[in-house]
């Protein structure tokens, strides 16, 4: 229970922060995906099951919340999220390099994936042209947002003790 609660905690926070604040801060259409940053930060943070179960969670939270079809965001967010945390045994030290990279990948490959899915049932626009207006500017977006979201929600979800590292005074 006490691991489960703050993921909880931490993605109910994100749909309310995309169903309420991310159209607000949209940038050229292009909006935000908290709940995309928060599946990849808890599969960092506690490995592929529960990253998994996390991308489930939150992405079939997000397709019932929203007008499109159920199912999409919530097998792209469950792939995303155990795929981010089979790296969770490489986290190997508190800096931000790897786990944005991580976050990058993640989040080009969540938007690709996404619009290949809605491209295959019919829904939106050319699968092209949404790859160049929308999905590659959404990547570099979350990106950027993982750099001032990470390091507060790592700290948040983090299950075990930080690491501790040692210096040479010499």
């Amino acid at each position: 229970m006490g691991k489960l609660l703050p993921a909880f905690a931490a993605i109910i926070a994100a749909l309310i922060l995309q169903a309420g604040v991310a159209p607000y801060i949209a940038i050229g259409g292009v909006v935000p995906s908290f709940p995309l940053l928060v599946v990849v930060t808890l599969a960092l943070a506690t490995g592929p099951t529960e990253g998994a179960a996390a991308g489930f969670a939150a992405g079939l939270l997000f397709d019932l919340l929203g007008t499109g079809p159920v199912g999409p965001m919530c097998m792209v967010l469950t792939v995303v999220g155990y795929a981010a945390g089979l790296l969770h045994e490489q986290m190997f030290a508190e800096g931000w390099l790897l786990p944005l990279t991580v976050l990058a990948i993640a989040a080009l490959s969540a938007e690709l994936a996404y619009g290949l899915i809605l491209a295959v049932l019919g829904e939106g626009g050319s699968f092209w042209s949404a790859l160049v207006s929308k999905m590659l500017p959404a990547a570099v977006y979350n990106t950027s947002l993982a750099l001032l979201v990470y390091p507060w929600l790592a700290r948040f979800l983090r299950t075990d003790r930080p690491m501790k590292t040692f210096k040479r005074l010499a």
